[in-house]
């Protein structure tokens, strides 16, 4: 398995398409407590896009508009040409708040122009988005996941990335270290055996992990192991079985790392986040 692909599987991302059809008048996405991002698609007519501090933008062409994180921000059809859009919500297991969606933009634009692969994926979506095919719902949210993560290639292959783990899979020796990192997130790692694997001096390797990713590895595989127990809590797991998964001898392990992250013990967060689910 390829580090993009592990990292998917790792954060779990899924999409769920929320509204296709002509976009009348203005529509607001800014609940604080959202949980995910959003993907706009835009297949014909004008659209202005206006997010929280930023200036309005408008497209007149086909384009892909992308929020990888919860962010405050209208759309609204041109006064010429009824926009026609469909939209989907972008979820990650662990939360939005994640070194994936963390290493990306606040907000991507892109052309369907711009790439081929991208254009065709978005056409087939949109042809189940307007047509009356049944199983419509599921094709239009398995459709929707296959074009984010189309667009996280084009990302990765543009370096259009801001920083932290993207940033560290295209470089040449980093991008070794991470691969192992998150294939073994439970394996008791020194910051020694990080740096062989990286064909690097520990010294090197610590300043170089922390300028292109943003964190110590220390501290990026100890959030690398809170996020994957999100993930697991979300799934219903029992505490103790988690922790041995990520990488802790026991439940209080866990527990102390985790509440210092995110404020809460592994069993509260999971019962607010099972929530949330229903």
């Amino acid at each position: 398995m390829d580090q993009l692909s592990r990292a998917l599987s790792q954060y779990s991302i899924s999409t769920g398409v929320f509204y296709s059809g002509r976009l009348c008048g203005l529509s607001s996405f800014d609940k604080p407590e959202e949980q995910a991002g959003h993907l706009h698609l835009l297949r014909r007519g004008t659209m202005t896009v206006q997010g929280a501090g930023r200036e309005k933008q408008i497209f007149t062409e086909p384009t892909l508009i992308f929020y990888p994180r919860p962010a405050e921000h209208s759309i609204k059809s041109g006064l010429i040409g009824m926009a026609e859009i469909v939209c989907a919500e972008v979820y990650y297991g662990c939360g939005p708040d994640n070194p994936l969606a963390n290493s990306l933009p606040s907000l991507i634009c892109l052309p369907l122009s711009q790439s081929r692969r991208i254009k065709d994926t978005a056409e087939w979506l949109f042809e189940e988005a307007f047509g009356k095919e049944k199983a419509r719902q599921l094709m239009m949210d398995r459709i929707s996941e296959l074009l984010t993560i189309q667009m996280l290639r084009h990302v990765l292959a543009s370096g259009q990335v801001n920083g932290g783990l993207l940033a560290g899979m295209t470089h040449p020796k980093l991008s070794k270290a991470l691969d192992e990192l998150h294939r073994e997130p439970a394996r008791n790692w020194s910051l020694q055996e990080m740096a062989e694997v990286a064909t690097m001096s520990r010294a090197r390797f610590a300043l170089q992990f922390r300028v292109t990713i943003g964190q110590t590895p220390g501290d990026y595989l100890a959030a690398l192991r809170v996020d994957l127990a999100k993930k697991y809590l979300r799934q219903e797991k029992p505490v103790g079985w988690v922790a041995n998964e990520v990488g802790y001898e026991n439940a209080s392990g866990l527990a102390r790392v985790f509440r210092s992250r995110t404020g809460r013990s592994p069993k509260e967060w999971q019962k607010v986040a099972l929530k949330e689910i229903e």
